[in-house]
């Protein structure tokens, strides 16, 4: 099967690659999955995901920013305020991200974690 090219530059491959090129990272499927419920400011961010450190999210936060995943709107007022929420894009992912919710409520209950 030929390679098909990608709009992410530097990745080739099939659909599933180019689509991992895009969620690959440590946090960005738990970010894409706590915006599902709405817009979030970093810090609340932060607290959703407590073991991200704040240097992390940032870069992460950047790249679905980048990746056109993720909006984020700045406020000019004192102190700064930023929020992130999904674009259309990023919208599109909820059903890849509640099957992946469910598939893991199925599969790592306590007793399947301690199997594993």
């Amino acid at each position: 099967m030929p390679k098909v090219s990608s709009k992410v530059p530097g990745v080739q491959g099939c659909a599933v690659e180019r689509t991992l090129s895009l969620i690959d990272g440590k946090w960005k499927i738990v970010v894409l999955y706590k915006l599902l419920r709405g817009t979030l400011r970093f810090n609340e961010l932060r607290r959703l995901i407590p073991n991200v450190t704040q240097r992390m999210l940032t870069h992460q936060l950047r790249e679905l920013e980048a990746d056109g995943l993720i909006v984020r709107r700045v406020y000019a007022q004192v102190p700064p305020r930023v929020e992130y929420s999904l674009s259309a894009r990023g919208r599109s992912l909820e059903p890849v991200l509640m099957a992946m919710k469910q598939w893991g409520d199925t599969n790592l209950s306590s007793q399947g974690a301690q199997a594993a």
